[in-house]
């Protein structure tokens, strides 16, 4: 049996299909391109274009595997675009997962992990947050999430559906052994901006918000490792596989740093220094959210490897690096 990865060409998509694959699982990719990058696929896993909510593309791929479940990554994802554009996010978030889910279910495919965020808490008053703070999103990315859950929450109480919602906090770092990492153009996630800074990729970078009820006054995160964070997803796979149900966990580790602080820690480890413009807060944006991950430890013994600041730092640093060389050989073999 395989396991359809929706976004698969992309950040965590990709990671995703490498932990799959070094699994020994049989993994099939469904990625339309339109951020991700079809060389970030590892080469073992089956490869399909098109849209999650093609019913078509959907019937082609469960006619030709036997698709056991579905972890869903496709959607958009940058906050400010949200606010500026909400029908996208509601057409590629909200919409097209149910339709996604729809078609899945009429192809006897019912069960799903899916990649939803700490958005949802929005600004919330406690530090950390668990699953029951009350969900209040600030951007209509945070909604579209909310939305879903929502709906798979619904369709989850007839019996037909068994998911997992995974709530990220702020993912970032690179594969360790280098195979994939964020590669998005024109990226906006606070370490990679940072990295692309340190190796010259941008000329600075700018700090939103320098007033908020913060120790610097810049927001605080709680920053999770990729490659914890799609061990997590594998996790949830295999406790659905024996016990079918349905639950919401968040993704973090419990501690934040502050803008100032990855910033400072990105100076360090580079040994570069770069410019930065400080900037008014960004709609949208909150000035703390910590995880309380005291129920994915307990309910997938999930036991994090990565936990910390300039680990993750220095697996992004070594990326941007990667990225510049293939970038350059590309260049080399056009000319």
């Amino acid at each position: 049996m395989a396991i359809l990865v929706t976004g698969g060409a992309g950040y965590i998509g990709s990671h995703m299909v490498w932990t799959l694959l070094d699994a020994g699982e049989d993994v099939v990719v469904l990625d339309n391109l339109c951020t991700g990058h079809e060389w970030a696929i590892a080469g073992q896993a089956h490869f399909v274009r098109g849209d999650i909510d093609d019913p078509a593309i959907i019937e082609r791929i469960t006619n030709a595997h036997d698709i056991e479940a579905v972890i869903h990554f496709a959607g958009s994802v940058v906050v400010p675009e949200s606010v500026a554009d909400p029908i996208k996010y509601y057409r590629n978030n909200t919409c097209a997962t149910l339709a996604l889910v729809d078609h899945c279910l009429k192809a006897g495919i019912n069960r799903l992990i899916f990649s939803s965020t700490a958005a949802l808490y929005g600004a919330p008053e406690e530090a950390p947050v668990a699953e029951d703070t009350p969900l209040a999103p600030l951007s209509p990315y945070g909604t579209s999430k909310l939305m879903i859950e929502q709906m798979l929450r619904d369709i989850a109480a007839t019996g037909a559906l068994h998911y997992v919602a995974l709530r990220y906090f702020n993912v970032a770092g690179a594969d360790p052994h280098q195979r994939t990492g964020q590669s998005t153009d024109g990226a906006t996630h606070l370490i990679k901006v940072a990295c692309e800074a340190a190796t010259g990729k941008r000329p600075g970078m700018s700090v939103f918000g320098t007033d908020y009820d913060t120790a610097d006054g810049t927001a605080l995160r709680d920053y999770i490792h990729v490659s914890d964070l799609v061990n997590a997803h594998y996790l949830a796979l295999q406790h659905l596989r024996i016990k079918p149900e349905s639950f919401t966990l968040n993704c973090g580790y419990g501690h934040g740093y502050s803008v100032y602080e990855v910033i400072d820690a990105v100076k360090r480890l580079s040994g570069n220094d770069f410019p930065i413009q400080l900037g008014q807060r960004r709609v949208g944006d909150s000035p703390r959210v910590i995880a309380d991950n005291t129920a994915i430890l307990e309910k997938l013994d999930w036991q994090p490897q990565y936990a910390d600041l300039d680990l993750i730092v220095q697996h992004a640093l070594d990326w941007e690096k990667h990225l510049a060389q293939r970038n350059m050989g590309a260049q080399e073999g056009v000319s």
